[in-house]
């Protein structure tokens, strides 16, 4: 592979004006195409398998019209203090209030508290629901301002007026956070390149990934009902990793100027080694997020397969697209250890150059060095051997000979310090956030809290009993046995009279609970239920199903949670298999997987710390404890995963190259740590600060995420790959790289360390003395 993408490589350099011409054209055709593409509206959502979408999918069957799963608002009404909401003004408000909200063309039913029955006890809070006949996420814009209006109608009477319900749910926006996100990687380049130019290449690139993918996206949105979220993870993942694989390149690209290779072969050896090392971490990605299809839930499996499409034209670009721009750049991206004038390197920093280069070529280059003694750990020890080395030992080399002398302290510190950290997770609880988790500023909250107050949390989110009595004997007598035993029950408060269609063999009966929805004795609630429907199908042959928002949240979290173990076992699993082959080795793999495992429950546990226990909730701006959003461990299993194998691979295959090249194993550490540790610590800042960016959001579940993959990043990159992976490799030694012998025999080879490479430099020079002992 190495000698491959080494061709690849040196071509793109070469014929950088038809590679870029060809990366502008496919811009410019994704651009068009998202233009011209028909306006997508919200990925219809559905939940394939669970006992909520089954009865949805029944109602709309037997309710012709009704859109069970349409949007709901909740119109909140609260009477002036010493007033009452049946007073002639607050009543006639009220109803000049339903009246308005009938009118709204996507309206399909507006209920008069006056006629339900929903007044509080004390006169004083009223409630009208307001249903739709498309979800919340399709909403005409237009809707919600007339919803809006409405209720600023009823304000200007004198009521307080809040709306609730999922009919203002919006897409969250993230441009700003996008924007902070760039503005922090861009400044992190700059530190770690030293050079304007050298740290606009991956900005650039990583850039025109996300464009293409974004608007690939966007242009067949509407013929594969993708929706309008779909593209937020897609841009997430590509902006994050298009910037890290061009920087490894990039880093790589300099790391061979400064061995005194002319600018075409550093392109083509920066782009077989790391190239190769960005192909393998590439597929890592890809495959943890294809895997999501797991989950069988197909608004997570598109978002998944989006988002692992932008990963390929990140790797594609990454391998054509940056030696082509270095191509152009020229001497405006130096050699490793050289700063620009504005820097402080001046014309001092181009004569060391000069003198670099010089040393490299007089001395042989890599070949001078593999003849004093192993390679580039000869290199590493004999400062003569190129400019590079000769340089003073970064903090990279003098961390890892401090772990190489002690592992075993620093192993047990870090092990010990995420253990501490996962602590928590023992006690996480999942759900979906409802309108109790937002911040107390929305109106959507204000209304949350009102219901509570005049009748009750379970108010909330009442739940939806469905009664097919198609095939029982007496369908009403079926109906009434469920609404009989459904009253009796622990934490029921209120059951309201059966609706029949017009058949009069399907029923829906409305169950208020006394326990907030999103709340584990809701929970016990809606699995009573079912335990109820399962005995009543015994007796009188009718399907009891329980469904409405709070027990399709109920269902989607279990099903997330039923998916976490294959999909843990799937993408591990898989991944485990390809950095067999790209290190050659069983240990190093497994400790790979393993440090993951620790990073993302030490994770997990600082989410459940803030969000659920409600530590440092006033510093994250978390108004509402509650429990953890359901997607989230998946979510930071499929996420995580990817780009902690990003910094394996980077940072582990510049060991394994060392350690092939004859370094001994302490020393292989060191040097992988001295070419890697910089590059992977810049490439973390950047994810972190990416990922912290949206902390700032106001919608809880957004917060939730970003925070999580913050944290996540911290500890994977600095705690399991800067000091438990090296601490590992310490002590295993020569055992780390063992591999049994047939499977070495049955693994391809695919060269990831370049040694193909090497083998046509030794074959070149052979060359060369041959036809110098000829004209002699």
């Amino acid at each position: 592979m190495a000698t491959f993408l080494y061709e690849l490589g040196r071509l793109a350099f070469r014929r950088r004006h038809v590679v870029a011409l060809i990366w502008v054209a496919l811009l410019t055709l994704a651009g068009v195409g998202a233009a011209s593409a028909p306006t997508a509206g919200a990925s219809s959502f559905s939940i394939p398998g669970t006992e909520a979408q089954k009865a949805f999918d029944l109602l709309d069957q037997r309710f012709p019209g009704m859109n069970a799963d349409g949007a709901t608002a909740r119109v909140v009404f609260k009477a002036p203090a010493g007033e009452k909401m049946a007073d002639a003004a607050n009543k006639a408000a009220v109803e000049r209030t339903v009246k308005e909200l009938g009118t709204g063309s996507e309206v399909t039913s507006v209920t008069d508290p006056f006629t339900t029955r929903s007044v509080s006890k004390d006169g004083t809070i009223a409630y009208a629901q307001v249903r739709y006949e498309v979800s919340g996420m399709e909403l005409q814009d237009a809707s919600k301002e007339a919803l809006e209006d409405a209720a600023q109608g009823a304000r200007d009477g004198g009521l307080t007026v809040e709306i609730g319900g999922d009919a203002l749910q919006t897409v969250p926006h993230t441009g700003t956070t996008e924007i902070i996100g760039i503005a922090v990687a861009a400044v992190v380049l700059v530190i770690t390149f030293g050079s304007l130019v050298s740290a606009g290449l991956p900005l650039l690139t990583a850039l025109v990934g996300v464009g293409i993918g974004v608007a690939s996206i966007t242009a067949l949105a509407s013929a594969l009902d993708l929706g309008t979220t779909t593209s937020t993870l897609a841009m997430m993942i590509g902006l994050a990793v298009g910037i890290d694989y061009a920087l490894f390149i990039v880093s790589r690209y300099r790391a061979e100027l400064a061995e005194g290779r002319d600018r075409e072969d550093a392109a083509g050896r920066a782009t077989g080694t790391a190239g190769s090392a960005v192909v393998f971490a590439g597929l890592t990605v890809v495959i943890a997020l294809v895997g999501l299809a797991v989950v069988n839930i197909p608004m997570l499996t598109k978002m998944g397969v989006a988002a692992a499409g932008t990963v390929a034209v990140a790797v594609l670009i990454a391998l054509t697209m940056v030696p082509a721009l270095l191509g152009y750049a020229g001497a405006k991206v130096r050699p490793t250890g050289h700063r620009a004038r504005w820097m402080g390197g001046g014309r001092a920093a181009r004569k060391a150059g000069a003198a670099h280069g010089a040393s490299a070529n007089n001395g042989g280059g890599r070949g001078a060095s593999a003849t004093t003694g192993g390679g580039r750990g000869a290199s590493a020890t004999t400062p003569s051997h190129g400019g590079a080395t000769a340089e003073k030992p970064n903090m990279g080399t003098r961390w890892a000979r401090f772990v190489v002398r002690r592992p075993v302290m620093v192993l047990l510190v870090a092990v010990i310090g995420l253990g501490a950290a996962a602590i928590p997770a023992g006690s996480l609880e999942l759900g979906l956030p409802d309108d109790g988790s937002q911040p107390t500023s929305t109106t959507q909250r204000r209304a949350y809290d009102l219901l509570s107050e005049g009748f009750g949390p379970g108010s909330n989110g009442p739940l939806m009993v469905v009664v097919d009595a198609k095939s029982a004997g007496d369908p009403k007598a079926a109906v009434k046995d469920v609404s009989d035993e459904v009253k009796d029950m622990k934490g029921v408060v209120t059951v309201t009279p059966a609706t029949y269609n017009k058949a009069g063999d399907t029923a829906m009966i409305t169950v208020v609970t006394d326990s907030k929805p999103s709340s584990v004795a809701t929970e016990d609630v809606v699995h009573e239920i079912r335990g109820a429907g399962a005995r009543i199908k015994a007796d009188s042959d009718a399907d009891v199903l329980v469904t409405g928002t709070t027990a399709m949240n109920i269902d989607v979290s279990q099903k997330l949670d039923d998916a976490l173990v294959p999909y843990l076992v799937l993408v591990v699993g898989l991944a485990f298999l390809l950095l067999i082959v790209v290190f050659r080795s069983v240990l190093v793999p497994l400790k790979a997987a393993l440090g993951f495992l620790l990073s993302v429950m030490a994770a997990l546990g600082a989410v459940v710390a803030v969000f659920q226990w409600g530590w440092l909730a006033d510093v994250v701006g978390v108004e509402e404890t509650g429990p953890v959003m359901s997607m989230m461990p998946i979510f930071m299993v499929g996420v995580v995963f990817g780009l902690a194998m990003d910094y394996e691979v980077f940072l582990v295959t510049r060991m394994r190259e060392a350690y092939v090249h004859g370094e001994r194993p302490g020393q292989a550490v060191v040097t992988g740590f001295r070419h890697g540790a910089r590059v992977v610590t810049a490439a973390a800042v950047i994810m972190m600060a990416v990922f912290a960016g949206f902390i700032g959001s106001s919608e809880s579940m957004v917060k939730m995420i970003g925070f999580g993959l913050a944290v996540a990043v911290l500890f994977d990159a600095f705690v399991v790959r800067m000091a438990i992976v090296p601490a590992v490799l310490a002590l295993l030694g020569d055992k780390a790289w063992w591999l049994p012998k047939w499977l070495d025999r049955a693994l391809p080879d695919v060269d990831v360390e370049g040694e193909g490479l090497r083998t046509r430099d030794g074959d070149a020079k052979t060359t060369q003395q041959d036809e110098e002992l000829v004209r002699a």
